[in-house]
């Protein structure tokens, strides 16, 4: 047998395939239907003026060909002009191919082997498993119930070492759902500007927030490149998933060298991708603003939903996710979400694919079920527990 890599052998695998294998040659049809919430996956087709404009598109020649490295002109001027900021240029901007490479741009650009990276627990999953495969240490910042499973900056402080590279954010949060306040980004924001270490924001959810008000005025400081690197994703706002399309905002010094990085991966994001959501930020407004009040009336759904099973306590919702407590106290998350998955066909995460401490929790990401489905899942939860208690 070949000798695999003993950095990536450390890396646990992926767990949406973990849980998908639970249902490997499950029937569609099966009694009770499959209620799967462990993927976030936009529950709608794009769409329709933007599908007819990308069948357009691939008619033509352009959308076969690489892009330049940072990606179309007219989708990066689209990109920077949807932040409506007057310190955002087109040149801070690349487009990715899906927001998980922005990621991994920005940390190659940043880091060394034996760096060190803080990330709030429970953590977005491909955040940590990259981090790893690429030698640098993820330094859990927990999170708890008691503080609205808010980063707690104090906390934060005190896991800083002369490693540390970046503070990594996710608002709307995933796995929790939780919006982080303006104030609270803004200080982590003073606190990374006044080490010298990068804040990576990650705002792929941004546009199924509460408020429609702005998430922050991080770009309003004219030194925002010397300090933040923001991380986009087009998957959600416009359905476009299977696409694999996202966006890099940083200083260009920071980009020149996650065009390195990306010229050995994908060369360019998709050109026909680029196309779509220049045409999407350009003509979709209206769409969007409707997809927002489906997701928040969603959201409303399931906790209406869940207190048809309060063994299982939502810590906290939002977006397309809840981070749910369950009620097995004796035993590993992931022991109750397989039994889950064998025994009443719902297919979930376990809080321990989102980091250490996590073994009480579940995640569940409902973005793409009915409300008839939600009143579903909670009734199967509540059987459940009470099978088991």
């Amino acid at each position: 047998m070949l000798r695999v890599s003993s950095i990536q052998s450390e890396v646990h695998d992926p767990p949406v395939a973990i849980a998908k294998n639970w249902i490997a040659g499950r029937s569609f049809d099966a009694s009770p239907p499959l209620i799967d919430v462990s993927q976030a996956v936009p529950g709608i087709a794009p769409a329709a003026a933007l599908r007819a404009h990308i069948a357009e598109v691939a008619q033509g020649n352009d959308a076969s060909r690489y892009s330049p490295a940072l990606g179309l002109t007219a989708t990066r001027e689209a990109i920077a002009r949807s932040f409506t900021d007057q310190n955002l240029s087109p040149d801070n901007v690349m487009v990715t191919a899906g927001c998980n490479q922005a990621f991994c741009l920005a940390i190659g650009s940043l880091c060394d082997a034996g760096d060190e990276v803080i990330v709030p627990t429970p953590w977005y999953f491909n955040h940590e498993m990259w981090l790893k495969a690429c030698g640098v240490q993820a330094v859990p910042l927990p999170v708890r119930a008691d503080e609205a499973m808010l980063p707690n900056l104090a906390a934060c402080k005190a896991l800083v070492t002369a490693h540390t590279r970046a503070i990594v954010l996710v608002t709307p949060n995933n796995p929790c759902g939780v919006e982080y306040p303006a104030s609270l980004i803004h200080a982590f924001f003073e606190f990374a500007q006044s080490i010298g270490v990068a804040l990576i924001l990650d705002e792929t959810y941004k546009d199924f927030r509460a408020s429609t008000e702005r998430a922050h005025a991080l770009f309003d400081d004219p030194s925002w490149p010397d300090t933040l690197l923001h991380l986009f994703s087009f998957s959600k706002v416009f359905s476009l998933a299977g696409y694999r399309v996202g966006s890099l905002t940083a200083a260009p010094h920071v980009l020149r060298e996650a065009v390195k990085l990306a010229d050995c991966q994908t060369i360019s994001a998709p050109t026909l991708s680029q196309h779509a959501v220049a045409f999407a930020l350009a003509n979709l407004d209206d769409w969007v603003a409707e997809r927002r009040l489906e997701m928040l009336a969603r959201v409303n759904a399931f906790r209406s939903a869940m207190v048809a099973a309060p063994q299982f306590e939502v810590v906290s919702s939002g977006a397309y996710f809840a981070y749910v407590r369950h009620p097995f106290v004796s035993e590993p998350a992931a022991t109750v979400a397989k039994r889950l998955a064998d025994d009443f066909n719902v297919l979930c995460i376990p809080g321990s694919s989102f980091g250490p401490e996590q073994d009480r929790f579940l995640r569940l990401a409902f973005g793409n079920i009915s409300d008839a489905a939600m009143d579903e899942l909670a009734h199967r939860l509540a059987i459940a527990a009470s099978k088991h208690h």
